[in-house]
Formats: structure tokens, C-alpha cells, sequence
């Protein structure tokens, strides 16, 4: 059997930019002597087919963001538990999600100026639509933050999308799955922030 089914493995790639510009924080990986170095960044997917993120000098994996470093990115939409009692046919629990998964080469980019630059568009990108706030040019905290924040960005090589969403179901239980997906998500997210707040 082939694995990953090929049901699960979507190729389009602007059903995985949709996902880069939904769920922008990204789980980053690199390995330094055969040991993985993990961060949680928001990226930024520009226009040039580059991802811009920025990291604080004090991260010891800001070090390996430089010198055309191999990196892995996996980006993370919605996910759930789909019960079989959601489909109408018989079937097994199983796991409902969406994944995207990036390998590239990773640049350090020593410019203030392009540093400040690419701090106001990442606001201006995170605050849409409303736009409440905005990150002035002579903002003074910005200034004094520059020494302390690396700018890189990752040039991508392999793109692989992971949406396994009950492809192989019958037309009826795969809307009956996304259903489950959207409510699920609601329902957990307010669970669980219920429970962390009340402690």
C-alpha cells in the first residue's frame, strides 16, 4: 500500500498558500549536530515566492537561519476527531487535518532598514482587514527592538500538502466530516480556553 495515500496529498499549491495566509504561525525545524532546533514563527508568504519571518538573536536557532541552511516548515490549519458516528455509513475513528509541509534553504538578511520595513508589512498583513492598528515608521519601541530581532527569509524547494479530510468516504460523509471539522474547532478552542482561564 502506498503511503501517504494519495487521497490525502494535495498538490495545488495555492490550496497550501491558502493555508500559509490563514494559519501563518509556522513551526520551523532545523538540526544542529543531529539535534532538531524548534520554533513557533508567524511567516509571511511574499509576492517574490519567498517566506520572511523574524527571530530574536537570543534563540539559538537564529544561528542556523543563515548560509543557505536546509530548513522544514509545517504550517497547521483546523484538525479533529471525526467519531464514525458522523458519517452515515460504517467506518473507524479517525483523525481529520490539515497540514502543509515545506522544505527550503534559509538566509539571513542583515538590513535594518529592510528589517523595519518588513516588520510594518507583517503588522499591516497580520491586522487585515480592519487594520486597527499600525506600526508607524518612527514607532520608538520598533527602534529599540532592531538590535535584538534577526530578519531571514526561506527560499522553498518541496511543497507537500496534507489534508486528510475523508476523501475516500462517500460523497454524503465527507460533507457530514467537514461539518464536524468546523464545529469541532469551535466547540474545543472555547473548551479549552474555558478551562485554562478558570485555573
Amino acid at each position: 500500500m502506498k503511503y501517504p495515500p494519495p487521497h490525502h496529498q494535495d498538490y495545488d499549491k495555492q490550496h497550501m498558500l491558502e493555508v500559509i495566509r490563514h494559519y501563518p504561525l509556522a513551526t520551523i525545524i532545523s538540526v544542529k549536530n543531529n539535534e532538531p532546533l524548534t520554533t513557533h514563527l508567524p511567516l509571511i508568504y511574499r509576492d517574490d515566492g519567498k517566506l520572511i519571518g523574524h527571530i530574536d538573536i537570543y534563540n539559538p536557532q537564529a544561528e542556523l537561519l543563515r548560509n543557505n541552511n536546509p530548513i522544514t516548515i509545517i504550517f497547521y490549519g483546523p484538525q479533529c476527531y471525526i467519531s464514525p458516528t458522523v458519517y452515515t455509513t460504517t467506518q473507524l475513528p479517525t483523525w481529520n487535518y490539515i497540514r502543509v509541509h515545506l522544505k527550503g534553504t534559509v538566509e539571513a538578511i542583515e538590513s535594518k532598514d529592510a528589517l523595519k520595513e518588513s516588520l510594518i508589512k507583517m503588522t499591516e498583513f497580520l491586522e487585515a482587514p480592519d487594520h486597527k492598528y499600525v506600526l508607524e515608521p518612527d514607532n520608538s519601541r520598533m527602534a529599540r527592538a532592531l538590535d535584538y530581532i534577526k530578519m531571514f527569509e526561506i527560499s522553498i524547494t518541496e511543497w507537500e500538502g496534507k489534508f486528510k479530510l475523508s476523501q475516500d468516504k462517500k460523497k454524503k460523509d465527507i460533507k457530514q466530516a467537514r461539518k464536524e471539522l468546523i464545529s469541532a474547532n469551535q466547540k474545543s478552542i472555547e473548551s479549552f480556553l474555558d478551562k485554562i482561564f478558570t485555573q
